[in-house]
């Protein structure tokens, strides 16, 4: 065989090679194509299987009873709940009461041990020493003074100081500047503004005065309080209401006892030196 035949049996077996080869492709891609839609219908049928699944549940009527059980359930959690938060709503409300109460009985005990020591002695200096225990220890004062009216002279004078010198206490009179006009009016006064105030002697933060019935016999001046206490609470306002009634009252028996006791005792010693 010649050479040029050589080439063309060589070149025929090449073309049914490369033909058997694009016959290989095709089918390959063929398979591939199949492939693809069997994967697709297999999604197809897994997602119609789960809604089967779903409607037979649901049409069953065991599970429909159980879901109306189980939703039941849902609405009783909730309404208990909520019950609950209402309970500890009123808890806290009750323990917030129960506070306030055990307040009120505080200060009505303090009250009542206040008025109870006022009207335990008729000693004039035991009672103005009584009236300042209880400014300090249940008002919180720090520096005060319990100033009496002299009627011969229309003046306020101080008889007793906490945190002051009484000598450094100006005597005022009825009508002039603050204490004065309070004094006249049988009024209380509170300074509106605690933080800023500078001790003034003629203008305390508070000047209550003391009062039986509408006269009055005296003025307590408050002009700073204790560290801790920065503004009033409401026994304060009702300790000052005491102080103005029973204080007076106190001050008053007392120094009439005093004056009696002193009348007797000089009228005493003018009959022992007569009989003598």
């Amino acid at each position: 065989m010649t050479e040029r035949e050589d080439d063309k049996v060589t070149l025929k077996k090449a073309e049914e090679f490369l033909q058997v080869f694009k016959k290989g492709a095709e089918f390959t891609q063929d398979l591939l194509k199949e492939n693809e839609r069997l994967r697709y219908q297999v999604v197809k049928l897994e997602e119609m299987l789960k809604h089967q699944a779903g409607a037979d549940a649901a049409s069953n009527p065991e599970a429909v009873k159980l879901r109306l059980r189980i939703d039941e359930l849902e609405r009783e959690k909730q309404e208990i709940l909520d019950r609950i938060k209402q309970v500890e709503a009123e808890n806290i409300n009750f323990a917030n009461r129960y506070v306030e109460i055990e307040e009120e009985n505080n200060n009505l005990a303090n009250l009542y041990i206040a008025s109870y020591q006022l009207h335990s002695t008729l000693d004039f200096r035991e009672v103005l020493q009584i009236i300042m225990e209880i400014i300090i220890n249940l008002i919180g004062a720090e520096e005060f003074a319990l100033m009496l009216l002299d009627e011969k002279t229309n003046k306020l004078q101080a008889v007793a100081a906490e945190g002051l010198e009484i000598s450094d206490l100006p005597t005022v009179g009825l009508g002039e500047g603050i204490i004065g006009q309070m004094a006249r009016t049988g009024e209380n006064y509170f300074i509106d503004d605690l933080e800023n105030y500078t001790r003034d002697f003629r203008h305390p933060i508070v000047c209550i005065p003391l009062k039986i019935k509408e006269h009055v016999i005296g003025v307590i001046v408050i002009y700073n309080l204790l560290v801790q206490k920065s503004h009033f609470a409401e026994v304060d306002f009702e300790l000052f209401s005491l102080l103005a009634g029973h204080a007076a009252t106190a001050v008053f028996s007392s120094r009439l006892y005093s004056e009696s006791e002193r009348k007797l005792s000089t009228i005493q010693g003018f009959i022992d030196l007569l009989t003598k």
